[in-house]
């Protein structure tokens, strides 16, 4: 269980580190839009709508990583000062009964909607954009199965809490 757990969490923390890259590059590539448009009178579609496509990956790839190392928000009234043994039971309910349903049910539904776009190759909207809107969609059934691969590291560490056996933080 905890081989498993490893690989999953190296994996989505290695995607989470690449793509947060994505937001300094979004910073700079905004910011040369900007001055681009108010300072040159000049404007460029393909570097307004990469803007677009990297906020979309980095929200969509990274959501697992942040998952990974507990930065979503958590309303922890009762969690905060729970026992070991009680967060795991939250934890592993949550996932079990929200996250990994949830996870299934965004790869499910947005699997024909993701493979439409593959097979017509969608590009963008607008006639000079990029031609990728179908890679764009890819990131959605990839965040499913991302962040549903994580809440089974969540269950697998959850149970092991509950069967005594090594802690959280011994895990990972």
């Amino acid at each position: 269980m905890e081989l498993l757990a490893s690989a999953i969490d190296n994996t989505n923390r290695l995607i989470g580190k690449a793509v947060a890259w994505l937001a300094l590059l979004m910073v700079l590539v905004q910011f040369g839009v900007v001055v681009a448009r108010y300072v040159f009178g000049v404007g460029d579609l393909w570097a307004q709508e990469s803007v677009v496509y990297m906020h979309g990956f980095l929200f969509m790839l990274a959501a697992a990583y942040t998952l990974s190392e507990d930065g979503h928000v958590r309303v922890d009234i009762f969690y905060r000062g729970a026992s070991e043994r009680s967060r795991a039971l939250v934890d592993l309910c949550g996932a079990l009964v929200l996250l990994i349903p949830v996870a299934v049910l965004i790869t499910w539904s947005s699997w024909n909607y993701v493979g439409n776009s593959w097979t017509i190759m969608e590009g963008s909207m607008e006639a000079s954009g990029i031609p990728g809107v179908f890679l764009l969609k890819t990131a959605i059934p990839a965040f499913g199965i991302l962040v549903g691969a994580q809440g089974v590291v969540m269950m697998l560490r959850a149970l092991l809490v509950l069967s005594g056996g090594a802690g959280r933080a011994s895990v990972r």
